[in-house]
């Protein structure tokens, strides 16, 4: 009976894991229009392939897009081919993705630490607040982080194991990450790997698995095919693009303005696990004890590598850490039993919440010192969906984390998915539906009426790759002529008096620029 009745909780909670991956990755995804610049960069690009037929290299607005590598295109691709040039198609792969790898967690972490760590784990994962936002999103992170938590687990099971099936899958996840992002997908596991294996007293293990015939084989058997055809599509401009520019140039330098100070990544941290941050207080506990024990070991080694790489870093991103936050939701599922003050960790979820939900009276006063056109444009519209509804909203689902939270009669870990779930679920169908109205909307918009007219369109000073995927065009980017059609924001129109505008919303404007007339 008490068997049967385990079996019962396992498939219920199994369950419940599924219900909150779909509100984390499925809600909305097909609602809320692309973000730019990332989603729309990559959802062109993939739209621009299915056009061509050009399946090796990718292009955003005609020219030779070398940011990324292939594999979330072809992804995106197929997902296209079956439900066509939408929204959904285009988040499908990153969602699925998404699922599988909190998948992995709750499988590698049910092997180390039973069923309810795994389940824990997952469900933490699942329900931060940057993994549901970049778990679904249009881009490639959510396949990489997949791949990397596949090959790192596979490491640690190598490490206690000593089977080459282990190794042959971490290859595999290891070669499949380079086609979807590039050297970080080697970096990270072989460095990790490296100082773990050295820590433990077992280089000649390490050496064994790196030096492995038949993994090497199953490596470049993934990864050389499509870097050998693009480098012979390409020649140097893919080189010089791809591996100097988008690898060692952002290392190096803050490509694209997207620098930052040392300590950038630590509140991105803080806010990035939330719900969750308040279970950092029992794993910081037990540091000392964690650092003797392989497995925890390996996960702290796993995030401060890439937590200090990344600070080290020229160019930083918010997603970039991301990469590490896979053991750190296992550390905190394994020191959840020992959290001292769980209304604190309703507090903290519940303050972000708060502080979306007081937008509405901080627009209006901050309002008048900004100079910014646009930016002021979109701030006197916010008002139209920022409504009461929307702050009260957020104050009831902030109030219910806490609720849940403070009361006693809970284990830790449903109350960590119900207070997740209705954090997941606020930010899906509250928060970024909003921002997309407010943001993207526009885009979307002016972009329907430029393909309904047929005009050639020119982008002046601003940079919307969106556009390109609903007008489902190529666009010019300079000063437009007399006879042409400009996308560009309340900023830049003023330079252009003569304009007659077309469609103008949020600080964001389509025009036309009347003909040139000559004296008779």
């Amino acid at each position: 009976m008490d068997r049967n009745n385990n079996n019962n909780v396992i498939t219920a909670d199994i369950v419940l894991l599924g219900t909150v991956c779909l509100i984390s990755f499925f809600a909305g995804i097909g609602s809320v229009p692309l973000f730019d610049v990332d989603e729309g960069a990559f959802s062109e690009a993939t739209r621009e392939m299915l056009e061509s037929g050009n399946y090796l290299t990718t292009y955003l607005n005609g020219e030779p897009r070398f940011d990324k590598p292939v594999l979330i295109y072809w992804l995106q691709l197929l997902s296209v081919r079956l439900f066509g040039i939408t929204e959904f198609a285009f988040r499908l792969p990153s969602a699925l993705a998404s699922t599988a790898w909190t998948a992995a967690v709750y499988l590698f972490t049910r092997k180390h630490l039973g069923h309810t760590g795994g389940w824990t784990a997952a469900i933490l994962m699942a329900t931060a607040f940057q993994i549901t936002i970049i778990g679904k999103a249009a881009i490639a992170d959510a396949l990489l982080n997949c791949l990397l938590a596949i090959s790192m687990f596979a490491v640690y099971s190598y490490y206690l194991q000593r089977r080459e099936r282990d190794i042959l899958l971490a290859f595999a996840a290891i070669g499949l990450g380079t086609l979807t992002k590039g050297p970080v997908a080697i970096l990270i596991p072989l460095a990790v790997s490296c100082i773990f294996f050295i820590t433990q007293k077992e280089t000649k293990a390490w050496f064994t698995a790196i030096f492995n015939p038949r993994g090497i084989a199953l490596f470049c058997l993934i990864v050389l095919p499509w870097y050998t055809l693009e480098y012979l599509d390409q020649g140097m401009a893919f080189i010089e693009g791809f591996i100097l520019k988008h690898n060692v140039g952002r290392f190096s330098d803050a490509m694209e303005k997207h620098g930052g100070p040392i300590w950038y990544y630590l509140p991105v941290l803080l806010i990035g696990i939330l719900p969750a941050t308040g279970l950092l207080g029992p794993m910081a506990r037990h540091m000392k004890g964690m650092i003797k024990q392989p497995l925890f070991s390996f996960l702290l080694l796993w995030f401060t590598f890439v937590f200090v790489f990344f600070s080290l870093s020229g160019t930083k991103l918010h997603h970039y850490v991301i990469y590490g936050y896979t053991p750190v939701f296992i550390l905190m599922a394994a020191h959840i039993e020992d959290l001292r003050r769980p209304a604190i960790t309703g507090i903290l979820p519940a303050l972000l919440l708060g502080a979306f939900a007081a937008l509405p009276r901080v627009i209006p006063a901050v309002q008048p010192s900004i100079s910014d056109p646009y930016v002021r444009a979109v701030l006197e519209n916010a008002h139209l969906v920022l409504t009461p509804g929307y702050s009260i909203q957020l104050l009831i689902a902030g109030l219910l984390i806490i609720l849940i939270w403070a009361q006693p009669l809970t284990a830790f870990r449903y109350r960590a998915a119900a207070a997740g779930a209705i954090f997941a679920l606020t930010v899906n169908m509250v928060i970024t539906p909003r921002a997309g109205i407010l943001l993207q909307q526009p885009v979307k918009e002016a972009a329907m009426i430029a393909k309904e007219r047929g005009d050639k369109i020119v982008m002046w000073k601003v940079n919307y790759p969106s556009f390109l995927v609903y007008s489902e065009t190529f666009v010019s980017r300079r000063r437009p002529e007399p006879g042409e059609t400009v996308f560009t924001s309340v900023k830049y129109i003023e330079r252009l008096p003569e304009a007659e505008i077309l469609y103008r919303k949020n600080g964001l404007v389509l025009a036309r620029i009347p003909e040139a007339h000559t004296a008779e």
